[in-house]
């Protein structure tokens, strides 16, 4: 009983995944040249936040403040990546709505039970 659905499930997910070319489109985007700038002035801002800690700290101690001295350049990188893949959820196809919903079935739903049942099984 257990395959057919997860057979349905994944055909379903595979049939999602061509949304793309089946017209069903994923939203507005950003440009790609944004996207880039954003992410080498959050590169640079940690390359220079790393080159001003204090002497004798750990690594993890470097990089954490590095992390929280450009946490707002992080925050536009975020920003930008997420409305480049589709926005919120108002502006989402229905192809897109749908693999969303099929992944979430598969991570929260198929995994834990068929991991479950494999244990049953021993």
């Amino acid at each position: 009983m257990r395959r057919p659905v997860l057979r349905l499930v994944l055909a379903l997910a595979g049939a999602l995944a061509a949304g793309p070319s089946l017209g069903l489109g994923t939203g507005p985007t950003r440009p790609q040249g944004e996207i880039e700038r954003l992410e080498q002035a959050w590169h640079q801002c940690l390359r220079e936040a790393s080159g001003h800690q204090p002497p004798g700290q750990s690594r993890a101690g470097d990089q954490r403040n590095a992390l929280d001295a450009c946490r707002e350049r992080e925050d536009a990188v975020v920003a930008a990546l997420m409305a480049a893949r589709g926005g919120t959820q108002a502006e989402r196809s229905l192809g897109a709505r749908a693999r969303s919903w099929a992944a979430s079935v598969a991570a929260y739903v198929l995994d834990p039970v068929s991991s479950w049942l494999g244990i049953l099984g021993r």
